[in-house]
Formats: C-alpha cells, sequence, structure tokens
C-alpha cells in the first residue's frame, strides 16, 4: 500500500475524522491557468495534450504547485471512450466536441465495441501510472469517466447541445436502441475505472453532466440505473486501501435519495442545491462534495470567504464534507481567486472538525 501524507480527501469520502475540510476544484488542472494554456500551444491541441501521458501529467501537477489542494484528478476527457468508436471526434475552437460519424440507428450501435483500457485507451493508463509516480503520495489521485448518459448524448447529438432534440428522439422513438448504446458504454466505463484503479487511481468519480434535462421517470430509467450497474461493477478495494466512488448529476437535486442508494461513496452537488437540504436528505448515508457556485470565483475574497463560511456552515459539525465548486472552474477566474477560496477552505473549516 502506497502511503499517503495527506489522505483527508480520502478520510472525508469515508466519513473518517479530517482536521479540516478538504478541497479539490473540478477542472483544477486546465485552462484558467496560463502554465496550461503555454503548454496547450506547444501541444498542438486538445487531444495530443490528453494523449501524452508526460504531457497530461504536467497538467495535472500544475494546480498542485499553486495551491494546496487534497487531491489530485486526472487531466484527460470524458469523451475518451466514445473517441476509440470509430465516430470521429475532433475539436472546434469555441465549439467543444463534435463527433464527424453521430449514432444514428441500431446499425450503428451494433458495430461499436468495448475498448481495451489498455489497448486503444492506454494512454490514459499509461498518464495515471506517470502521475502517482510524480505525486509521490503526496496527495490521492482520483480517476473519472462521464456516464452513459452523458457520454451518449454527445455520440446521438454529434457534439454539445441545448435541446437534446436527438437523442430524445431516440429515446422515445427507439428506447431499445438507446438501451443498447448505454449496456455497451456502462460495461465501457467499468472496464476504464477499473483500469484506472490498477494502474494507480485511489478513487474514482461518474461525471453526469446532462442526467438533469431529463424527467425523473427517464433519469432512472437511462441514466441512474446504468450509473448503478457502473458502481456494482467497480473494484472497491485495491493496494490495501478503500477505492471510493461519487456520482454526480448536474441539476439532480430532486434525486438525491436515489443516487445516494445506489451504494456510491459520495454524491456530488452542483450549486442549486442547499448544503444544509442535502445533508439532512443523505448525509447520514453518504458523503458529499461541493457545492459553490464556480461563479463565485469572480468576486472580491472577502465575498468568495463568506461564501465558504456559508457552505461550511450549512453542512455543520463533523467529516462526510468534500469542498468543491458546483461544476468545474470557469475558464477566466484569476488564479489567485482560487487560491483565496481553498485557503479560505481549509482556514474557516478547522472549527467544525474540533
Amino acid at each position: 500500500m502506497t502511503e499517503l501524507k495527506n489522505d483527508r480527501y480520502l478520510r472525508a469520502l469515508y466519513k473518517q475524522p479530517v482536521d479540516c475540510t478538504p478541497v479539490w476544484m473540478m477542472r483544477q488542472a486546465g485552462r484558467y491557468l496560463p502554465e496550461y494554456r503555454e503548454l496547450r500551444a506547444q501541444a498542438g491541441d486538445f487531444l495530443s495534450l490528453c494523449k501524452n501521458a508526460e504531457l497530461a501529467c504536467e497538467v495535472t501537477m500544475q494546480p498542485l504547485r499553486r495551491f494546496d489542494l487534497d487531491a489530485a484528478i486526472l487531466f484527460s476527457d470524458i469523451l475518451t471512450i466514445p473517441d476509440t468508436m470509430g465516430l470521429g471526434l475532433y475539436f472546434e475552437t469555441g465549439e467543444g466536441p463534435k463527433f464527424s460519424h453521430p449514432i444514428t440507428s441500431k446499425a450503428d450501435v451494433d458495430k461499436i465495441g468495448i475498448p481495451d483500457p489498455e489497448g486503444e485507451l492506454q494512454y490514459v493508463m499509461n498518464a495515471v501510472r506517470t502521475i502517482r509516480r510524480e505525486l509521490k503520495g503526496e496527495v490521492p489521485l482520483i480517476g473519472f469517466s462521464g456516464s452513459p448518459w452523458t457520454l451518449a448524448t454527445y455520440m446521438v447529438e454529434g457534439g454539445t447541445s441545448k435541446a437534446f432534440t436527438k437523442i430524445k428522439k431516440m429515446m422515445y422513438a427507439e428506447p431499445q436502441t438507446l438501451h443498447a448504446l448505454l449496456d455497451k458504454l456502462a460495461d465501457s466505463v467499468v472496464s476504464y475505472l477499473n483500469a484506472q484503479i490498477k494502474a494507480g487511481a485511489q478513487s474514482v468519480m461518474v461525471f453526469d453532466t446532462w442526467g438533469g434535462v431529463l424527467t425523473p421517470r427517464d433519469y432512472h430509467d437511462f441514466s441512474l440505473q446504468y450509473m448503478q450497474k457502473i458502481v456494482d461493477g467497480l473494484i472497491r478495494e485495491h493496494d490495501g486501501r478503500r477505492v471510493p466512488v461519487t456520482l454526480f448529476t448536474k441539476n439532480a437535486g430532486m434525486w438525491l435519495e436515489r443516487i445516494a442508494a445506489t451504494g456510491c461513496d459520495g454524491v456530488g452537488l452542483d450549486w442549486t442545491i442547499n448544503m444544509a437540504d442535502a445533508k439532512a436528505r443523505i448525509g447520514d448515508k453518504v458523503a458529499l462534495q461541493g457545492n459553490m457556485d464556480p461563479s463565485m470565483l469572480y468576486a472580491s475574497p472577502e465575498r468568495i470567504r463568506q461564501e465558504v463560511s456559508t457552505i461550511l456552515d450549512g453542512f455543520g459539525e463533523g467529516t462526510g464534507h468534500v469542498f468543491n465548486l458546483g461544476h468545474g472552474i470557469h475558464l477566466d477566474v484569476p488564479p489567485d481567486n482560487a487560491g483565496v477560496f481553498i485557503d479560505a477552505v481549509h482556514e474557516l473549516s478547522k472549527p467544525y472538525h474540533g
């Protein structure tokens, strides 16, 4: 077992005592940092950066050199799995990911296979191994994947979407086609995350960015049940330590109890949920991760500290809270404001862990 110098993040997910509330940020390795933008320019494009283990490691380490973070998260993309499936993934500046050959029929679903994580996706595992070596046990490493539903939205829509009309048309007109796709994606995510754990990830997270666009019934049938399949299929102990799993669905405040019932260790919260309410509803069952509005990082240092204090007070005394933003950090946030946020969490949370 690798000894960790700082295991606050894992202890909080296990609901074990900590000296202060751990904190990390979604998208903490990325484009708000000038050193990241410089490295990406050298790499040529985003995918080249992801597929080079040494560069992915460097990007992962950059925020840790600036800030007193309690975890590192693998620098990668949620679309690594679809990228292996022959759909022609590419990125257009200012427009995000696009697929040249989106999924439109059952025949398209039948053609795709489950990628070999040490084959087509070996570059991700190489990055995990490189990062773990570079971290030298300073903080734990988080691995991640997109949820089956969220991956499917990009694969069927052909990119990002506002109305999700193509995938919802498939969901209502050809539900068996969408279920076949989601089932393949769930199997792929299980294989992918287990390989990340074997390569060195000490915790994993599933990002269900677009689950919140569904009705309650459709959320269960087309998103949550496939995340349940993932939770059931994951390695939960490795290298002598439990491997916690966190599920995050954006705009899922009405479904917290259902998410907690999957057997996950942590539930990610966006900023539309009151922390005290979330704790009252599910905080005795799972750890909570979140949930400051990322836009708060545009505010003054005093306002940022005030918001941190309010959220900490909402959770109250005791462990089981991993402080984070309610979604990814915005690209034009001043890095110094991120530092104010991180330092405030550590400083202001100590009285809650007496």
